[in-house]
């Protein structure tokens, strides 16, 4: 009797699971546009490319004038002129940068070594630094949101070798009145390995006192000049 009535009970559940249409739980609304990720780490075919394989300062500028940056055949370095930042402004992005820290400064340490900084939105820092054998602070390393978030892992190369951010990045949103409605929320891949995972910045990266956030629109990407000779290339960037 058990027997008859379990097959029953399965019959009945067979019966409504065929009698569900596969198709009302497919999505057709939206297709979502191709995008071609070439071989040899070109960028993505919908991406703005902001310096890549070339000397071209194009679409930079300094403040207050032209960007003055160093440029050697493939790559851009600071050179003490100030910071660069792009001509055009971002919000949510997906941002790919090449960075290399110098080789030669083996008597410098801490925040003084392969010292700079990728700056989304001209405020919230990513910092660069030599982080390979250098000690200082956990949260003004390499791949740390500065003074905020210390990297989940050390990824830093030697210095002299190239290494790359891929940066997730959701803009905050601020209300009519000015005031904070969700703040910004970054993802950062270091050399390939995960380092920050969808971390709610506090507010405008600063050196000293406490993060805050002042309302603001889309802003351009900046780079910082903090004296060390660090080069960067094959930048681009995603508007999300």
């Amino acid at each position: 009797m058990k027997r008859i009535l379990l097959l029953c009970t399965l019959l009945v559940v067979g019966s409504a699971v065929m009698a569900q249409d596969p198709a009302a739980t497919e999505d057709w609304s939206m297709k979502p546009p191709k995008v071609d990720r070439n071989r040899m780490c070109k960028p993505p075919s919908d991406a703005l490319v902001l310096f890549k394989w070339s000397s071209d300062l194009t679409n930079w500028k300094g403040r207050g004038g032209e960007a003055r940056w160093a440029t050697i055949i493939n790559r851009m370095r600071v050179n003490g002129t100030g910071d660069i930042m792009t001509r055009d402004s971002f919000g949510d992005c997906q941002l790919h940068v090449e960075f290399r820290t110098p080789l030669f400064e083996k008597k410098l340490e801490g925040q003084g070594k392969g010292n700079s900084g990728v700056y989304l939105q001209s405020r919230y820092e990513v910092q660069v630094l030599d982080s390979y054998e250098n000690e200082t602070y956990y949260n003004g390393q390499a791949g740390s949101i500065y003074k905020q978030s210390s990297p989940l892992v050390n990824a830093s190369r030697k210095p002299g070798k190239w290494q790359t951010y891929d940066i997730i990045f959701k803009a905050p949103r601020f209300h009519a009145d000015g005031t904070l409605e969700s703040p910004a929320v970054i993802t950062v891949l270091h050399n390939g390995v995960l380092i920050q995972d969808r971390f709610e910045i506090l507010g405008t990266s600063v050196y000293a006192g406490a993060p805050s956030y002042k309302a603001h629109g889309d802003a351009p990407l900046l780079l910082q000049d903090h004296g060390n000779k660090v080069q960067y290339r094959n930048i681009w960037i995603r508007k999300l």
